[in-house]
Formats: structure tokens, sequence, C-alpha cells
């Protein structure tokens, strides 16, 4: 078995995919409903097959590409794990879980990868969708495992656990082993964003950047009935400000050689981040384009997987098929 392949759905602006790409796998056909991430995905692998829809639509018979492909991933928006929000808004997402699982009865891969919030491996209140996974794989003829990751370990600067399956075809199961961090130390937020805080002359960005010395707390892109792009909810905007950063909005541009950063005086003398930076707390490539204003191209880089995880999931599902 030489270059494998993979159909991957909810694409979003392509982490998990670039990640597949770079542990050696081609993809046949990337799925996202969302105009402006297909267009991210577009702009920087124009060779890529990008369709734009709703995987609850998808009819893979009407895109043969995605047949017998080595790998169906699918980096899904995330369930709601707060009950309240749960009830009212994660019907959606859990139909696009359940569609995920069922389009493998169509493409029928030799290996299946799901990434989602880290409460869809092991929380009660997801049991019934993993009573359902299990039913249907093992009628396939799979054999899976659930289990959590945290990006962290991977070299992202990010606290970010992210709930996984990966399920394989009988024959090669048993050589699966879910990935081992790579890194021995966390990447910190002032040793990631260290060279683009003082890129425009900003005299406090080292003092900043040592002060910044734990990973970021889990970004998130919020959904489309919210309004414009911020770090997230309260706790998380606490954990920012005690690095002396202003998570309340985004910034335009990094700061110049004026700006004084004087924490103590209030979040409005906090240093605000720029969406470029955010894209680099996800690990993505400085080169990788997010298209779209500011909040949608936050958006996409808060709902991606970061893409050394993908590798790492990449790699280790490689590694088995070709056993």
């Amino acid at each position: 078995m030489s270059g494998l392949t993979f159909a991957d759905v909810c694409s979003g602006a392509g982490g998990l995919a670039l990640g597949l790409e770079q542990a050696g796998f081609e993809p046949t056909l990337l799925l996202d409903e969302d105009a402006d991430a297909c267009r991210t995905l577009r702009v920087n692998r124009p060779h890529w097959n990008v369709l734009q829809g709703d995987l609850l639509d998808l009819d893979p018979s009407e895109h043969p590409e995605s047949y017998d492909v080595d790998l169906l991933s699918a980096g899904l928006p995330r369930v709601k794990s707060n009950a309240t929000a749960a009830r009212t808004e994660s019907g959606e997402e859990e139909r696009l879980l359940k569609a995920a699982i069922y389009l493998a009865h169509a493409v029928r891969p030799r290996a299946m990868l799901v990434e989602n919030v880290p409460a869809l491996a092991d929380s009660d209140k997801f049991h019934d969708f993993r009573e359902f996974a299990r039913a249907e794989l093992e009628h396939l003829g799979y054999e899976f495992s659930w289990f959590v990751l945290n990006a962290a370990d991977f070299g992202v600067p990010q606290d970010r656990k992210q709930g996984v399956l990966v399920a394989l075809k009988k024959r090669w199961f048993p050589a699966f082993r879910s990935p081992s961090p790579t890194v021995t130390n966390h990447v910190s937020v002032g040793a990631a964003l260290a060279l683009s805080m003082r890129s425009r002359g900003w005299r406090d960005a080292d003092r900043w950047a040592a002060q910044a010395a734990t990973v970021a707390p889990t970004l998130v892109g919020g959904s489309k009935n919210r309004g414009g792009a911020d770090l997230g909810p309260a706790g998380t905007k606490r954990k920012w400000e005690k690095m002396g950063v202003n998570a309340h909005s985004l910034g335009d541009v990094i700061p110049g050689p004026d700006f004084a950063w004087a924490p103590e005086l209030g979040k409005d003398r906090m240093v605000r981040l720029t969406v470029d930076q955010t894209a680099l707390l996800q690990s993505f490539p400085k080169d990788w384009e997010i298209s779209g204003k500011k909040t949608a191209r936050y958006r996409q880089i808060g709902h991606a997987s970061p893409p050394p995880v993908g590798e790492s999931l990449g790699l280790a599902i490689a590694h088995a098929l070709r056993s």
C-alpha cells in the first residue's frame, strides 16, 4: 500500500485535512457547508477537490471519488457538553455525528476518524451516541477505540482536549495505537507569539512574552448566532487577562512602538491578539490563509482541529493500515 487517500467532511479551515496531508494522506474529497471555509481550502490547496454542501445532503453516489478511500475523516461541529446548551443547540450537531457514521455504509473506508469534544469519548451524556456508533461500526466489520487527546501534548500552545473515535477494519485494528505525546514540555503562548509581537517594534513584546508562560485556554469559534469575535466565555477571558491579554475582542494590528502595556490599569491597557495570532495558537502554518471577514476567519480557526494532532492521528492510522 503506497499512497493513502482520504475523504474529509465538515472540513472547516482544513486543520484536520492539513495534518492528514502531512501524515502522507491525499484527499479525494473535502466537504463543508460554509462558503468562507471552502474558499480557505481552495486558496491554500487549489488542487484539492472541495465541495460546498451540507453533510446531511451528501449523496456519495454523486461523488464516486469518495468511494474506496483508506480513511473517512470528520472534524464535526462541537456538540454542547453543557446541559442547558445541549437541550437547545446540539440537535443539529448530533445529527451530523450520526450522518458521519452512516456515511461509512456507503464509502466503506478502511479506517474512520471522528474528532469532537472530549465528553463525546467518555461522558454519560453521550452514552447513547457511542452505543449507536458501536452497533453501526460492528455491523460494518470495524473495531474501534474512543480516547481523549490534549493538543498541548503535540506542541500546540493551547490546552485543547479532543474526543477522538478511530475505527479500522478488523484486519488492521490490532496494529493501531493511539498517538503518544510528541513534546515533553508544552509550548507557551509567549514562546509561540513572541516573534509576531515583536514584528512592529512593540517595546514591551519580550516583557509580555516572558509572563505569558503557560499554554492558551481552548480557543472557541462560537456559533453563527453569536456576535463578534472574542476569546470565549467569562472564565476563559479571566485566564487571558492573567496573561495581560484583553480577550473581549480581537485586534486588527499587532501593537506598535507606542503601545504602553499596563495590564494593572485594566483591559484597555492589555494587548489584544489578532486573528492571525490565534491561527498560530491553533498551529496553522504562517502561510495558511484564512478567508473571510474578521469574525468569520476567527470562527474557522476556533473550530479547527490543530494540524499537529491530525498529523499524529494520521501517522498512527497509516502505520496500522500498512501493517
